[in-house]
């Protein structure tokens, strides 16, 4: 039996939380959906990723205003995708004054942003409630090579593009003196980790970084937050397990050469007894195997994903349901 495309039958709410991780930082959580973080200065507030819609955008601002009415001075976008930046336009509302991403994440929009915000749509309606409050893509006003330094009053923030990963362009959010992460989708805990636009050979590299930090709470791209430096490291590790079990599969149906769909069988043969439960990995699989499958190949810059190439990829490896 097919299964229903992608995340089209995800349709059921998640438990939220509002997790204070630091005495500036908060964790906005839903059960592997897509995460947002919060850092509150003494005069000006920071928001971590958008939600997808300005609509939906509107629970976490209200959470943010339960407990400060300073403004939303900053928005950091921790890569491209649609369903981390095009709340952004909400923000505004709310004092931001910039919206800040790496190059590589500009280049990106400017290369396959409406491409990716129509895919996504499609893929995942739930996350995209309100969608008709989406005023277009969502555009960088401030951009940055490696590393930016802030200053909420007294507190300093550092947004770092640390390297390649899940899309090329990834940043995360370090808070050096009470050594709290953002990670950004570079990390999931217990949760899909989606492949589809990754670099998989340099991921590995760019997590070593991360745990280079030494984190003492971490906020994953989804998942709960983590609370303990030993957790950090768990969660980083949970990554990149799946991303080296994911590429050593795809690097061995290619030498080997399977097709797509052998391939894919391969990789789910290898994940499914270990990561086959989590929230959304049925619908991360097939994208993820097509990419590793490809770099495998030779072709370093992903693929632009589109409407008609997701539903013509699901229906060459002709997904299956459980059922």
């Amino acid at each position: 039996m097919a299964a229903s495309f992608a995340s089209q039958a995800d349709l059921g709410d998640k438990v939220i939380s509002f997790t204070q991780l630091s005495e500036n930082a908060w964790a906005y959580t839903a059960q592997g959906d897509p995460n947002s973080g919060v850092i509150i200065g003494k005069n000006a507030a920071m928001v971590i990723d958008t939600t997808a819609t300005p609509a939906m955008a509107q629970d976490l601002i209200a959470r943010i205003r339960g407990i400060t009415d300073k403004p939303i001075k900053y928005v950091v976008l921790s890569h491209y995708h649609a369903v981390r930046v095009l709340g952004a336009s909400a923000y505004l509302a709310e004092g931001a004054q910039e919206i800040i991403a790496s190059r590589a994440s500009y280049e990106l929009i400017v290369e396959r942003g409406a491409q990716d915000m129509q895919s996504e749509i499609e893929r995942f309606p739930r996350l995209f409630r309100g969608q008709e409050s989406i005023p277009g893509l969502t555009w960088p006003t401030m951009i940055f090579e490696r590393k930016l330094s802030l200053m909420l009053d007294d507190l300093e923030v550092q947004i770092l593009h640390l390297g390649p990963g899940h899309t090329k362009g990834d940043s995360v959010v370090w808070i050096p003196s009470q050594r709290v992460l953002f990670s950004g989708d570079l990390v999931e805990f217990e949760a899909g980790v989606y492949t589809g636009d990754a670099h998989l050979n340099q991921w590995p590299a760019t997590l070593d970084a991360l745990a280079a930090l030494r984190p003492l709470k971490l906020m994953p791209g989804r998942g709960e937050a983590m609370q303990t430096e030993a957790d950090c490291l768990k969660a980083i590790d949970y990554t990149r397990r799946w991303v080296q079990t994911l590429f050593e599969s795809a690097k061995e149906a290619v030498a080997k050469s399977m097709s797509l769909k052998q391939a894919y069988d391969l990789a789910k043969s290898r994940m499914d007894p270990v990561f086959g439960t989590v929230p959304i990995y049925e619908h991360c699989m097939p994208f993820d195997v097509s990419r590793a499958y490809d770099e495998a190949s030779g072709i370093d810059h992903p693929r632009i994903w589109t409407a008609a190439r997701d539903k013509e990829m699901w229906a060459q490896l002709a997904v299956a349901s459980s059922a």
